[in-house]
């Protein structure tokens, strides 16, 4: 009679998880949030830079629909003064441009690559950073006196997990440029 001991750990599995982890560390402002965020992603990312940055827009742009339904459905809340609802209206629109510009990096980055791959990259690097700069531009409109603080801190916590996870995002893609050539992203 033969006994198991357990499942094995397919070895490429750790070695995933170790480059994620590395990447993590080495280039974004979030890391624990950052390889909390895409180690499930471990299988799908086999060690491309390239799929890394990918999944981790995906990431993004799935994180801030989620917010941006939930910023919607507190703009229609009718308790709110004129200041709050101005506010909670102004979010709703930054962060739809914000959801609209991770979108185009995403279609960008699946096609990323041949002669003209610096001027794709470059495009993908814009529209993530005015999506980041987007996400903060949202909580501008919540500095006032007047603005409830229950709406301020529902919407101010989905939008900094945005905000976090697009800069984590921005900062992998901006190692693709920084990588030498294209010799070393695998698609």
């Amino acid at each position: 009679m033969t006994t198991c001991s357990g499942a094995s750990l397919d070895p490429n599995a750790e070695t995933e998880m170790e480059f994620i982890k590395t990447s993590c560390d080495q280039v974004t402002l979030y890391p624990d949030l950052c390889f909390q965020s895409l180690s499930p992603y471990a299988s799908t990312v086999h060690m491309s830079l390239r799929r890394l940055s990918q999944v981790a827009l995906a990431v993004s742009l799935t994180n801030a629909r989620s917010t941006s339904d939930m910023v919607v459905s507190l703009s229609k809340e009718t308790s709110m003064s004129p200041s709050e609802a101005a506010a909670v209206a102004d979010c709703v629109k930054t962060i739809g441009d914000s959801i609209d510009e991770l979108q185009q990096s995403f279609g960008q980055m699946k096609h990323l690559g041949g002669p003209d791959f610096d001027l794709k990259l470059s495009n993908i690097q814009t529209w993530v950073s005015a999506a980041l700069t987007n996400d903060n531009t949202c909580m501008d409109g919540f500095e006032g006196d007047d603005i409830n603080g229950n709406i301020e801190n529902t919407i101010s916590g989905g939008i900094l997990s945005v905000a976090q996870l697009t800069s984590n995002a921005l900062a992998l893609i901006n190692r693709l440029s920084s990588s030498s050539g294209q010799a070393n992203i695998v698609p």
